[in-house]
Formats: structure tokens, C-alpha cells, sequence
């Protein structure tokens, strides 16, 4: 990460001038203490959640270039705390920054006795972001709820979601909008995280259709492309993603690397690279869970039910097929041949 040349004002410095090589922007924005660096901070630096007590006040936007693989490419830009006028007294400079900005993810602390005002900077901000940059995507995190009931979150997330919708009608703005709620100390923000960038991933549709292809063939229940180093899922099968599913293929992947790093081949880093380590791990209830290197911290994460321990020579066939498939889809790293075992590529065996 870097701060850039000065704080926040009425102009633009020209390091903002355009995206890094092309990367699309995702700017976080939020009330003061709303959570939004500490999101960063656990999600891409690997910062222990209760760390991000001591974090200091954003006082400048601070740039975070994330290169983790060709499919999770983008600009992370964490904006300083926005006052209830910001948008007003710096509409010309806000106007000038949305033109840029491919997502807008606005942090509300859902713990505020009150957030109608974070709603509020929250309106004026999608408006103005809408009319500067029409293809503009917004996410809200309704943050911190890891202390409030099922019923709270839900009611919140609603009221949310139906303050933003009856304000965009009435602006005549159409805006995509998603609401989200997230904490630091759970799986929720990885989830919510995971899904913002798939919206800048142009390869998501032939990833979800590789992804689908594998499991009609290998019978398989959930499947996920997970990048390694923020454990963020680029992308899953068509199913619905069960959140429990996720948490326990992320789990795994934090397994992995772990021992990967450990006991594996020591390499440039101390270590065994992700993509270098694979595993099945079985559960209790008989199902199988599958980690298997796709690329450079790439990896595949498949939930596949009991019936395959007696198919390991077809299994082992068709994720040879589906890493050569993903692989062609990553024009910045070359494609090595198969594993020795593993066969030609080729599509997925019925």
C-alpha cells in the first residue's frame, strides 16, 4: 500500500490520473470508525482482526495495488473519513474521482445507535458517483454486526436495501446496488468480499461454466476458484454458494498452506507456494473435500460427496482437465504440463 501525494481536497493529485496498468478502482468509503480499513487490513494483509483496535485514522487516500493472480487484479483506494457535507463543499472533486471508480463500497457501522446519517452520505455519494460515472457498481457493508442477532442483521439489511431503492427511484438513477452484512471476526466479509470482485472479473462466466462442467461430471456438491493469499472465492459454481460451505473450504485452504509452508519443499519463501500443495481432507458426515493447484496462489476447492473415493482415477482426470482449462484463461503465466499421473488435458470424462 501507498499514500498517495496529499490528502483528500478540493483537487485531484496526479497520481490518481489513471488505473495502475488498466486495474479497475474499488473505492472504500465510510463515516468515521465505520470498519472500512480495518476490512483491507484482515482481507488482503492478513492483519488479526482484534489488531485493528490500534489502527490510526485514515488522514489521506491511500492506494493498495492487489496483483494476486490474473483473476484478482484491481485498485483498492481507502478514502479518508467523508463528513456529512463532503459531497457538497467537494462536489467538483468527488465528480472527478467517480469517473475512475469502477466499484463504490460504502462501510456503515450497523452498531451506531443511529446510522441514518451514514444513510444519508451514503444517498448523496450514489448520486453523485451515478451521474459522473453511470457505469458505476455499488456495495454496502453493513459492518460490525458480529454482536447482533439474526433478526437484527436481516432488519437492518432490508431497511437498508429499501432506503436505498425508494431514493435511486426517486433520483431516476439506476445504479446496481447489493447490501451486505459483514464482520471482521466471522467469514462474512470474505464472503461478502469475494462476490465485489467478481464483479470486475471479465473471465467470471467461463470460470462458473468450467466450474459447473467439473462437478456434472465428477458428481460433485459445491465448488470454488479461491485465491490463496486472501482466500476471496473469484469464483463458483452456478449453485447457490452456502455460507458454511465457504467457511469450511476456506478453512482448508488455511490448512494447506499452513503445513504446505511448514513441511513443504523449501522454496524462494521458506516454504511451499499454495499452488505447489494439494490435499483431500474427509469429513465426518463422508463427504470428501478436494484442494487441488491451479496456478500461482490458485487453487481449486471441491466438496464432493462420498460415492467418488471409488472414482479417484476419473476424479484425478477431470481436475487434470479443469486446471488446463482455467489455466489457458491466464494469459500471465504459462501453462506447465500435467503432473506426472495426471494424464493429457483434455475435457472433463463422463
Amino acid at each position: 500500500a501507498r499514500e498517495l501525494a496529499g490528502p483528500a481536497g478540493p483537487r485531484a493529485p496526479r497520481a490518481m490520473a489513471g488505473p495502475t496498468e488498466g486495474k479497475p478502482r474499488i473505492f472504500f468509503m465510510g463515516l468515521r470508525k465505520s470498519g472500512k480499513t480495518s476490512i483491507q487490513k484482515v482481507v488482503f494483509q492478513k492483519m488479526s482482526p482484534h489488531e485493528t483496535l490500534f489502527i490510526e485514522k485514515t488522514g489521506m487516500i491511500v492506494k493498495t495495488d492487489i496483483n494476486n493472480s490474473p483473476f484478482l487484479q484491481c485498485e483498492l483506494w481507502d478514502f479518508p473519513s467523508i463528513e456529512p457535507d463532503s459531497f457538497t463543499t467537494k462536489q467538483a472533486h468527488f465528480s472527478e474521482l467517480f469517473q475512475s471508480c469502477a466499484i463504490l463500497v460504502w462501510v456503515i457501522d450497523i452498531q451506531q445507535e443511529d446510522y441514518a446519517e451514514a444513510l444519508s452520505s451514503l444517498q448523496a455519494g450514489v448520486a453523485l458517483a451515478a451521474r459522473a460515472n453511470p457505469s458505476v457498481q455499488v456495495e454496502v457493508l453493513v459492518h460490525k454486526a458480529d454482536t447482533l442477532g439474526d433478526e437484527v442483521k436481516f432488519d437492518a439489511q432490508r431497511d437498508v436495501h429499501e432506503a436505498m431503492t425508494v431514493e435511486l427511484a426517486a433520483a431516476r438513477l439506476a445504479v446496481p446496488l447489493r447490501v451486505f452484512v459483514t464482520s471482521i471476526y466471522d467469514h462474512s466479509v470474505y464472503e461478502a468480499l469475494s462476490k465485489v470482485v467478481q464483479r470486475v472479473n471479465r473471465q467470471l462466466p467461463l470460470l462458473q461454466s468450467a466450474l459447473d462442467h467439473l462437478l456434472s461430471k465428477s458428481v460433485g456438491d459445491q465448488a470454488f476458484l479461491v485465491d490463496a493469499l486472501s482466500k476471496l472465492y473469484v469464483a463458483s459454481d452456478s449453485s447457490p454458494v452456502d455460507g458454511p460451505t465457504y467457511e469450511l473450504c476456506s478453512d482448508v485452504v488455511d490448512v494447506v498452506v499452513d503445513v504446505g509452508h511448514i513441511y513443504g519443499a523449501r522454496g524462494a519463501e521458506g516454504g511451499a507456494a499454495p499452488a505447489e500443495s494439494g490435499a483431500v481432507i474427509g469429513l465426518s458426515n463422508g463427504s470428501l473435500v478436494h484442494l487441488q493447484p491451479v496456478g500461482r496462489h490458485t487453487v481449486l476447492v471441491a466438496v464432493m460427496g462420498d460415492r467418488v473415493r471409488r472414482r479417484a482415477g476419473l476424479l484425478s482426470a477431470n481436475f487434470c482437465a479443469f486446471r488446463e482449462t482455467v489455466r489457458a484463461l491466464m494469459p500471465q503465466e504459462r501453462a506447465p504440463g500435467p503432473a506426472p499421473g495426471e494424464g493429457s488435458p483434455g475435457t472433463p470424462r463422463a
